[in-house]
């Protein structure tokens, strides 16, 4: 049989192999790259397939673990990439030696020049208002060839049904091909999941990278990131939003990841 095919980073036809993926305590995680995550979306842009596409970290695995609802989602999700070294590590632990980190923010700065390069419109959601005129203003300096075809930041409120009718409206309208969905875990993989076929492009849910694009949130120094400590970072510099997150998840993630280990060698 034919294996689908797909366009990749320099424009040429390839066929689309399948991920090796592993459930991380009952998540699934795609062993991806950037490179691969990068050229899937933007195969599925250019022709606005409705998809959407989950940056994994240890919050997300702890969430989906304690909510079958939200395991559901990522679970059904169109690609689910390792943001985050714990997850990287937790593939190979599990078996897949070559699994590499796809941080949110950079395959989101990675899409962005290769949207522009290839005239592929793209369209921001979430945030707020403050953010995303930064956000905005980030792009004409740095990608000005980018087409930014939709820019919202929505109240943070439950929208009626009119109003997300009116959004969906104007999404499509806009012709954009890779909306970039900023509204935090789990709130945007639950929007993302209700708006699959409704929505026509690729969805990516990107947590707080309009922030930290817009300059408005610091980012953790590159040893930090290859070495796995970026959330050390992130709670020095909001340890009250983020110290009971940290302290409730990434002690149970050990323990419940070296006991699924465990299992899964024991005869």
């Amino acid at each position: 049989m034919n294996r689908p095919l797909m366009t990749d980073l320099e424009g040429r036809s390839v066929a689309l192999r399948p991920v090796n993926s592993r459930l991380i305590l009952g998540m699934r995680t795609d062993a991806t790259s950037y490179a691969d995550a990068a050229a899937r979306i933007l195969a599925w842009a250019s022709s606005r397939e409705s998809r959407y596409v989950c940056l994994a970290s240890v919050h997300m695995t702890m969430a989906s673990h304690d909510s079958a609802e939200l395991r559901a989602i990522v679970n059904g999700a169109d690609l689910v990439a390792p943001d985050g070294m714990p997850l990287v590590w937790a593939l190979r632990l599990l078996g897949v030696p070559t699994a590499t980190h796809v941080r949110g923010l950079t395959l989101t700065l990675y899409l962005l020049e290769r949207a522009a390069a290839m005239d592929v419109p793209i369209g921001c959601y979430g945030g707020a208002p403050e953010a995303m005129a930064l956000l905005l203003r980030m792009f004409q300096r740095r990608f000005s060839a980018l087409r930014v075809a939709y820019a919202h930041a929505p109240p943070f409120r439950q929208l009626t049904t009119d109003e997300d009718a009116a959004v969906i409206r104007e999404i499509n309208a806009s012709g954009l091909g890779i909306l970039f969905v900023g509204l935090g875990c789990p709130k945007q993989e639950q929007w993302m999941a209700s708006h699959k076929g409704a929505v026509n492009a690729v969805m990516l849910g990107v947590g707080a990278a309009f922030d930290f694009l817009a300059g408005v949130k610091p980012e953790a120094p590159e040893w930090m990131q290859r070495a796995g400590l970026e959330w050390l970072f992130r709670l020095a510099t909001e340890p009250r939003r983020l110290g009971w997150r940290y302290a409730y998840h990434n002690p149970r993630f050990a323990v419940l990841l070296a006991a699924q280990y465990l299992k899964s060698v024991t005869p």
